[in-house]
């Protein structure tokens, strides 16, 4: 069995931060999204992967490698344009050959890996297995109708009017059947390949199309509210470490990991939270929930509930929360006179000003 990874897409929901940075590559916890699929295929006991990449893909080879330290032999397969996820097996076909495969969303956090899902599709091999999950707005989604005895029946994608509350998560599983669905399926109205359609076109074939409603923790990381909320979950799985330095004049209360070469001065740090390698934190409070990359500097500043990405520095600007900062920023005061705000912004950022 193998394992297919979307690792393409532009990430539009992500900007600014994804103008300059893979959105799979966005860290939690101090560890990248796509890492955390990784693993999971990884202990679901696959070895053979097959990364679809974009415009990023340099940056997404220089951060995995060949899969070796996952345990993986990864395979990069270029995509011109993301023309959906059907498109992603079709140029794929090759690489795939006759093997049965899990389709994985790079962007997609699964608590509880795949482990015991690829072991049920491997027991019963359906044409098809898909992961479902109630969600509040579906519309959204690839949404999922099921029958009195639990059978898919028809699936859409984000549907005006849902004929369920049941998303698609983004782990699909397929036997060599998926291939002549998604060579028989035409663009959507969006102009893509939708695995959706393919699916259907199994179901209307009369194929075993199978799925597995999981009530575990499950989010698409496509935007900031959805990378924080995930920080959140897994800050709180972490166990107590502290590695760096942290100097008799400061505290850490709870699950608090400080990575080697980090210096804690005179500060307070609260977890669940995360202070990465080289960082320093000087006369400045870190609050629970937060996570703070490598080689980055917070004085006389606090901050709760936030990502802040590598290198970056955070200087006397009072509290900062629910907030995702990305490389290289650099956060200072504005001069008290005039009052005003100074902004330099990217396309499509987005600023919240307390007047």
């Amino acid at each position: 069995m193998k394992a297919l990874v979307l690792s393409g897409g532009a990430g539009t929901r992500l900007r600014p931060i994804t103008h300059t940075s893979a959105k799979q590559l966005v860290p939690v916890a101090n560890k990248a999204v796509l890492f955390y699929g990784l693993e999971s295929i990884a202990e679901a006991g696959i070895t053979e992967v097959g990364m679809i990449v974009g415009d990023t893909a340099a940056e997404i080879q220089e951060a995995v490698g060949d899969g070796s330290k996952f345990g993986l032999r990864i395979t990069y397969i270029p995509q011109e344009h993301p023309l959906g996820l059907a498109h992603a097996v079709l140029i794929a076909r090759d690489w795939l050959g006759d093997d049965d495969f899990v389709m994985y969303l790079g962007d997609n956090f699964i608590v509880g890996g795949i482990s015991a899902l690829v072991e049920e599709f491997r027991h019963n091999r359906p044409d098809a297995q898909i992961l479902l999950t109630r969600v509040p707005d579906p519309r959204a989604f690839g949404v999922a109708e099921l029958d009195g005895a639990g059978g898919v029946v028809g699936l859409e994608e984000k549907p005006e009017h849902p004929k369920s509350d049941l998303a698609l998560v983004g782990v699909y599983l397929f036997t060599p059947a998926i291939h002549d669905a998604v060579r028989a399926v035409k663009p959507s109205w969006r102009g893509e390949l939708e695995i959706t359609h393919a699916i259907q076109h199994l179901i209307d074939a009369r194929a075993d199309v199978r799925c597995t409603v999981i009530r575990g923790y499950w989010k698409d990381t496509g935007n900031v509210d959805d990378m924080l909320e995930v920080n959140r979950t897994v800050l709180e799985g972490l166990p107590r470490r502290i590695d760096g330095e942290v100097d008799d004049r400061s505290e850490t209360v709870g699950r608090v990991v400080v990575e080697e070469g980090a210096r804690i001065v005179n500060s307070r740090i609260v977890g669940p939270a995360v202070i990465g390698a080289g960082t320093l934190v000087d006369h400045s409070y870190v609050g629970p929930f937060t996570s703070i990359a490598e080689n980055c500097r917070i004085t006389d500043s606090e901050l709760e509930f936030s990502i802040v990405l590598r290198d970056s520095s955070i200087d006397g600007v009072g509290r900062i929360e629910s907030s995702l900062i990305g490389r290289h920023a650099e956060v200072t005061p504005a001069s008290h006179v005039p009052s005003a705000h100074r902004l330099v912004l990217g396309d499509h950022s987005k600023v919240q000003i307390h007047t």
